[in-house]
């Protein structure tokens, strides 16, 4: 020890008794950490503790964006990919906007993705959807090698993760995704129906119809 580190601790010894108290402490807890990694991030919240890595919490980072889609006149669907826990892209429907059929949340987020990694495959990348894709959405994932794709409401209509046909998991295909469907059902579901209320109600009624 230096004669500066003895004359510190001399004069001072409660100031040192902590410090060095602090430092066996915070070794302590890194080597926790270490032992109990990956670590899980939570966040509080009014209902409780949410998992910042559950299914859950990144369907409502992909709900978030649906609202933003209703918010510029767009069907509300919202799309995030995640790699290794974290959120690599985040995509919204914009066929209106940019006036492209193709334009929808999962096709965006997927080259959004694309970029982030430089490279079109996503092996490892997770999709998170609120409703359910369509068959070329489900034809991009595919092609791009999603592990897992996560929605939130069905599609009757035009789904193609099981409810009109499953091609995310077509036994022909070169590839197939696991699929988890209704996560966050309601409110995916909730924001799309509220939508095209809106929508028929603003509508006006059609040339020769009565008013009840």
């Amino acid at each position: 020890m230096s004669a500066k580190a003895q004359h510190y601790t001399f004069q001072y010894p409660l100031a040192a008794f902590l410090f060095v108290s602090k430092a066996i402490h915070a070794g302590k807890l890194l080597e926790i950490a270490r032992q109990q990694a990956p670590i899980r991030l939570f966040k509080f919240m009014e209902e409780g503790i949410i998992d910042l890595q559950s299914d859950d919490y990144f369907m409502g980072e992909a709900l978030r964006l649906a609202q933003r889609a209703r918010s510029q006149d767009e069907v509300p669907v919202g799309a995030v990919l995640v790699l290794e826990g974290r959120i690599i892209a985040r995509a919204y429907n914009q066929v209106e906007q940019l006036k492209d059929a193709t334009a929808h949340a999962e096709i965006l987020a997927i080259t959004q993705a694309e970029a982030v990694l430089e490279d079109w495959r996503l092996t490892g990348c997770d999709l998170y959807v609120t409703k359910e894709p369509c068959p070329m959405c489900a034809g991009a994932i595919i092609h791009t090698r999603v592990r897992r794709v996560i929605f939130g409401c069905l599609s009757p209509k035009d789904g193609a993760g099981g409810s009109l046909m499953n091609l995310l998991q077509h036994p022909k295909l070169n590839h197939r995704c696991e699929v988890t469907s209704g996560v966050r059902q309601l409110e995916c579901a909730s924001v799309l129906q509220d939508f095209f209320r809106q929508k028929r109600s603003a509508s006006p009624p059609p040339p020769g119809h009565l008013p009840e």
